[in-house]
């Protein structure tokens, strides 16, 4: 008797615990996260496309910066995950060239990282071509290969793809998350919050198998 009244309250324990997760991961549409008015066709290819629009000189970005890394490397196939600068004005696009420059040159996350250290803790705001030409060579870049790469036909295309695809998501603050191009998570309650909904409407977005 004893040990049947162990397990009932094991049973209502791991009971109580599963509901209560529920809760805490019952998301809404239109109150923790949005949806847009001009998505973008979702592939069949069975992976969840996730980007997450960003500005260097945004400082929850930086601070973010991190917790994203580790969150999408603990992603699998059935997820792409891209960061995506955002364009709004001159400098905007200015700092959206300089990320997919730090693409092209192949230095990555390694570069990314600088660039957000020396915007906001080194007060070099990189306002210029040729501020941003210094700082890649102090990285250990080329400068022939920095500025080939700057005036190259791609980057500039990947910056056109950028402000055309802000423009149709309505993006009015760094950082947000868009996922399969249909649905919008704000930064709301902090970033692990966020990152929790961005979750969520991932697995919304996987098909049933």
């Amino acid at each position: 008797m004893k040990n049947k009244k162990i397990l009932l309250i094991c049973i209502f324990g791991y009971a109580f615990l599963a509901f209560s997760s529920n809760i805490q991961a019952n998301y809404k549409l239109g109150k923790d996260f949005g949806s847009l008015s001009r998505p973008l066709p979702v592939k069949e290819d069975g992976v969840v496309d996730v980007i997450e629009v960003f500005w260097y000189g945004c400082g929850h970005c930086f601070n973010l910066a991190p917790v994203v890394s580790r969150w999408a490397k603990q992603k699998d196939s059935t997820v792409n995950f891209q960061k995506m600068p955002v364009t709004w004005g001159p400098v905007h696009q200015l700092h959206a060239k300089l990320f997919y420059t730090i693409e092209a040159l192949g230095i990555g996350e390694a570069g990314h990282t600088a660039v957000f250290q020396a915007i906001h803790k080194e007060g070099n705001f990189l306002s210029s071509e040729n501020a941003i030409i210094d700082f890649l060579e102090k990285l250990g870049m080329e400068k022939s290969e920095i500025i080939k790469y700057m005036n190259s036909f791609s980057v500039k295309q990947k910056v056109k793809r950028a402000i055309e695809i802000s423009k149709r998501f309505k993006v009015t603050a760094t950082p947000m998350f868009f996922v399969d191009g249909k649905y919008r998570v704000e930064a709301k309650g902090g970033s692990m919050r966020m990152l929790k909904v961005v979750d969520h409407v991932i697995e919304l977005q996987k098909p049933i198998s």
